[in-house]
């Protein structure tokens, strides 16, 4: 529990430290170095469950279709080319994996190759690149950075009210062949947690806000969040008991791998964005 408390300690400080200095860049270059170190593990895993999957080639496409809206944004004006440009990415990925399966992979793995392959791309780097949307909303020189700051603060403390409402009063197991330390009522607490903290956040940062964006607004936001959150941490944990693996990385002491960091992102990031549209 220590070495997870300072990791999280020195993580917070180093992320919100690169935001400090570098803005927006930093947390693009933060969210696609996190995609790719996430899908690489993700691949891993299917590997476990006998699957070859693309690796290398599906961590290439991870950088593109998380990065290169963003940085084809600074040179376009047209919002359409931006927007449809990881959807654009994936359709290559799966083009160039049916023309190799053919010749490098046998008959009895080329589906799987594929599938693993394909699925990797969506589930990690296309899910996660809304953040760079959420950043983007506005147009390049839009400042979105709060809200993103909002939604992975509304997520990841999700995980942290919930843990602490389960050991407090958690009593029923909420998914017992998943997770078996997950409770009813500590997802109770976590979405509590993060319609508290998303409040907050609106209410002592409204300078960094939309008017719209009031705290009432704000925690109304964060208890969908909180919900998907705690599906995407079960998606992961299904992921990892069929892989029959604890963690999916060392990347971080205390935490695990990558995709025990993004976990709670991959699902909310796309919900977050579409609940950003009704935002004046």
């Amino acid at each position: 529990m220590l070495s997870r408390i300072l990791s999280t300690l020195v993580l917070w400080t180093t992320i919100l430290g690169s935001l400090w200095l570098f803005g927006a860049h930093a947390a693009v270059a933060l969210v696609t170095v996190l995609a790719a170190l996430t899908l690489h593990e993700f691949y891993g895993m299917t590997v476990t469950m006998g699957a070859r999957p693309f690796r290398w080639m599906g961590v290439t496409f991870s950088v593109l279709i998380t990065a290169a809206p963003y940085v084809l944004a600074y040179y376009t004006e047209e919002p359409a080319l931006v927007a449809h440009l990881p959807t654009g990415f994936l359709v290559i990925a799966l083009i160039i994996s049916c023309f190799r399966v053919l010749g490098e992979r046998d008959t009895a793995s080329r589906v799987e190759t594929i599938a693993a392959t394909i699925m990797g791309l969506v589930f990690v780097p296309f899910m996660l690149h809304f953040l760079v949307a959420i950043l983007m909303r506005d147009g390049f020189d839009g400042d979105n950075l709060a809200l993103c700051l909002w939604t992975v603060a509304v997520s990841k403390f999700c995980d942290v009210g919930a843990l602490l409402s389960g050991l407090a009063f958690g009593k029923h197991k909420m998914s017992p062949t998943i997770s078996p330390k997950k409770t009813w009522e500590g997802a109770v607490g976590g979405v509590l947690t993060s319609a508290g903290l998303g409040a907050a956040i609106a209410y002592f940062g409204s300078l960094y806000f939309s008017v719209s964006f009031t705290p009432l607004v704000a925690a109304l936001m964060a208890v969908p969040l909180a919900i998907v959150t705690i599906v995407s941490d079960l998606i992961e944990s299904a992921i990892k008991r069929r892989a029959d693996t604890k963690d999916t990385g060392k990347l971080i002491p205390g935490i695990g791998g990558a995709f025990d960091l993004t976990d709670s992102l991959i699902l909310t990031a796309p919900v977050a964005f579409f609940l950003f549209m009704f935002l004046e």
